[in-house]
């Protein structure tokens, strides 16, 4: 064999190597490609599903592009479907409530009792205010505690109701405004105690523009029960019963209440004086001079001298007058 022919050898098995390279590549590329495709393919192949991230409504199609709606939706859409109730409000929105199937029949109980809930906060408080909020009822304690935890206000599973406002210029009206119950509220309260507990959380709503965070709690608290419970027909042992075991127990309060007071084993009692003492403040002086001081005093942080300074001049008394009067009044209704 000649160097040429060997040359010519060489240069042969040398471009079928490059050639059976090049295919065994391209098998492998094709190989794994295949194996890949089989790995990401589902187990069942079925009909295309589209995702949603928004919970779907039953029983109705009306008003489902309301923009109060959406952000509800997309909130309660891990939770399942959910029902939605329009409920008329005179010179406002439309209120809405939502809750999912298992709660019928709290939503049917809002329903019916949140008209005169409005027209009750009103009364008090005036008009200026949103009527219209979204009031939902949470379908399980999971789903109460991911609700207000996700408007930064995680409620512990023995809170009946949160009232929760997103954010808003000061000085302006709140309108994203919602009010979430506890699934098992009405279980706890029955219906006139559901009654109750939403005139209490719709007063919230209603003072929320002129009430700032850290605010006396005896003040916001007591004012909201106070409306709650006005006009409702119910003694004084009713609204309150452990304060009224207190009372003929000969223990009286000797100051308005510290708001650590109202965390805790305690906390019934501190609701319970902190309405009291709006009763007794609404009693002797009004009910608007009642709410002047609350649009005095809620604004925020208040120091002793600043809560005196507005007893002085909204109600004409002085803190250690007011807390005679307070007294005297319990006293007379330890029976």
């Amino acid at each position: 064999m000649t160097t040429s022919s060997r040359a010519g050898l060489r240069s042969w098995f040398a471009a079928n190597g490059r050639l059976e390279f090049c295919l065994t590549l391209a098998s492998i590329t094709l190989l794994t490609g295949a194996c890949v495709a089989l790995v990401l393919v589902p187990r069942h192949v079925g009909p295309l599903q589209l995702a949603t991230d928004e919970a779907e409504v039953l029983d109705t199609t009306e008003g489902l592009d309301d923009p109060r709606l959406t952000p509800v939706r997309q909130d309660l859409q891990p939770f399942g479907p959910i029902l939605v109730r329009r409920v008329p409000v005179a010179g406002s929105p439309d209120a809405l409530l939502v809750a999912h199937a298992g709660h019928r029949a709290d939503l049917a109980t809002l329903e019916h009792d949140l008209g005169p809930a409005i027209d009750a906060v009103s009364d008090v408080w005036g008009t200026d205010w949103n009527r219209a909020p979204v009031i939902v009822v949470a379908g399980s304690p999971a789903e109460f505690t991911a609700l207000t935890r996700s408007a930064g206000t995680p409620a512990a599973a023995d809170v009946a109701a949160v009232s929760l406002t997103g954010s808003y210029p000061p000085g302006a009206r709140p309108t994203d405004q919602r009010i979430v119950f506890n699934p098992d509220a009405r279980r706890r309260v029955g219906d006139e105690g559901l009654a109750t507990l939403l005139r209490h959380e719709l007063t919230h709503v209603a003072t929320r523009a002129v009430t700032g965070d850290g605010a006396p709690l005896w003040l916001l608290e007591g004012y909201a029960e106070y409306v709650a419970q006005r006009d409702q027909g119910n003694t004084f042992s009713q609204i309150a019963p452990t304060l009224t075991t207190r009372l003929r127990a000969n223990t009286l309060p000797t100051e308005l209440l510290d708001d650590t007071a109202f965390t805790g084993t305690d906390a019934a009692y501190a609701y319970e004086a902190a309405w009291s003492a709006c009763a007794f403040l609404a009693d002797r002086f009004g009910t608007d001079r009642l709410t002047t001081l609350y649009q005095r005093l809620a604004g925020g942080p208040q120091s002793a001298a600043a809560q005196d300074t507005a007893f002085t001049s909204v109600l004409g008394i002085s803190h250690a007058e007011l807390l005679d009067g307070w007294r005297a009044w319990l006293r007379a209704r330890a029976v």
